[in-house]
């Protein structure tokens, strides 16, 4: 069942005067939500390691009306804490405060037995959808506690609610995703007024999803932009009673 209230559609200026964070944001879902929280006020900080990429995600939200947006080139399979901290020292000392996190990026890593996975794309699965998720929310808390009440939301999948097999570490690391936001949720909520979620998008018109499933028809799945609303929602504050939830875009 559908978290969105009945009928529920974001208003022109649903995220007027929020400034949203999200990550993998030069395609795929990233880049769709980008756009839509654009079109409906937001200012968005363009994440991701392909600068390129985020700037036509740039170029797309100027075209459409939108407001400037900042973009960020950062790889997140860094270990170096001190590049995280670094990006929240920038964005204090531009003034910026954090109205909404979206942790997006993701890698899927090898599909295979875990008897047969690498030592290294374990690791580099587990740096960047994990460990990548703990610094940057470490770094950018104080933002987030400045423009409270804000929020964050982290993107899981039905493979980190069951495991299955030959998804590997991704299924793992999805897992932990869903730990972190139930252990962050758990400790803001009597001292903060930050909102913590997950959201699993469900099968959805991707490259990574394609990775994934090379045989599938992939018009036999939505479009990022068709499920947007459902990350606009989380970062409205018509979304003010949801904190701590394992949510999906689809049942």
């Amino acid at each position: 069942m559908s978290f969105l209230p009945p009928q529920w559609q974001p208003s022109d200026t649903e995220l007027a005067n929020k400034t949203v964070l999200i990550t993998g944001a030069g395609g795929g879902i990233g880049r769709a939500v980008a756009l839509a929280c654009a079109k409906v006020g937001a200012e968005v900080l363009l994440l991701g390691r392909n600068e390129a990429g985020l700037e036509a995600v740039y170029d797309d939200i100027l075209s459409a009306g939108g407001r400037e947006a900042g973009i960020i080139p950062l790889e997140l399979n860094t270990t170096d804490a001190a590049r995280y901290e670094a990006l929240a020292e920038q964005l204090t000392e531009a003034d910026i405060t954090l109205d909404g996190l979206v942790h997006n990026a993701s890698v899927l890593g090898e599909r295979r037995l875990l008897a047969q996975t690498s030592p290294a794309s374990w690791q580099e699965v587990m740096q960047v959808n994990v460990s990548s998720t703990f610094l940057l929310t470490r770094a950018l808390m104080p933002l987030l506690t400045h423009a409270a009440p804000s929020s964050i939301i982290l993107t899981s999948s039905g493979v980190g609610r069951r495991g299955k097999a030959y998804w590997g570490a991704y299924a793992v690391s999805k897992f932990a995703t869903e730990g972190y936001m139930q252990v962050l949720a758990d400790e803001l909520k009597a001292t903060s007024q930050i909102r913590v979620n997950s959201l699993n998008p469900g099968a959805v018109n991707t490259k990574m999803r394609r990775m994934a499933y090379p045989g599938e028809q992939p018009d036999t799945n939505p479009s990022p932009e068709a499920l947007t609303a459902y990350w606009v929602y989380l970062l409205s504050d018509a979304s003010q009673s949801l904190h701590g939830e394992t949510l999906s875009a689809q049942d």
